[in-house]
């Protein structure tokens, strides 16, 4: 999220080389380990926190959007993906705007696994929207980071909405800060942005 998406465009090639090496998210899904939370500092918010998203990921299915099943829960920080996908404690009582803030950052792995499918599309987006804001809040850190996050972001509406409703993603994502104009451009242009996404591959909720 804010503050950590300029590193990860550039140094996206270590990123992917990262995520290779982690193979749990590769095994299948009968295979696979249960996801494992750690806490920065062992306070009562964070236990509060390890709480909730225990909680979420026994209730919510939310398999189709788990690519790394390492998850660190810090307060007061950014949520950001790598190296250790890292959400906060600012929403322990709204359960939609974490779920969003989790599927959003485990997409970054996604992502960085399809490097190939990525840039295609980056480039198909660099077409639809010439100019882009390459700053907050409108914008991500840099102009990459706001293309990367047009395809985080519809990907995070869809998968907010597989979980509590198309009604409900809407309205998080439009309670967001950050990247304005990118929400603004998912929430406004969906299904344009979803054929984007489909015709490069990238979807976590259909088969390969």
């Amino acid at each position: 999220m804010p503050g950590t998406t300029s590193q990860f465009g550039r140094n996206r090639r270590t990123l992917a080389a990262l995520a290779s090496s982690l193979t749990l998210a590769s095994l299948p899904a009968a295979a696979q380990a249960p996801v494992r939370i750690e806490l920065a500092s062992n306070t009562a918010l964070e236990q509060r926190g390890r709480e909730q998203l225990e909680r979420l990921l026994e209730t919510h299915d939310l398999e189709a959007w788990l690519f790394t099943r390492a998850v660190r829960i810090e307060s007061y920080v950014i949520p950001h993906s790598h190296p250790v996908l890292t959400v906060n404690t600012r929403y322990l009582d709204n359960d939609t705007a974490q779920v969003a803030t989790f599927i959003h950052e485990q997409l970054h792995w996604f992502l960085v696994e399809r490097e190939a499918a990525t840039d295609s599309a980056i480039a198909e987006l660099r077409r639809m929207f010439p100019n882009v804001p390459g700053e907050p809040p409108e914008g991500a850190s840099d102009e990459p980071s706001t293309y990367l996050h047009l395809l985080v972001c519809t990907l995070e509406l869809e998968g907010t909405g597989r979980v509590f409703g198309d009604a409900a993603a809407r309205r998080t994502l439009e309670s967001w800060k950050h990247y304005t104009w990118v929400y603004r451009q998912v929430l406004d242009r969906t299904d344009a942005l979803t054929q984007v996404l489909r015709a490069h591959g990238l979807s976590p909720t259909r088969p390969s």
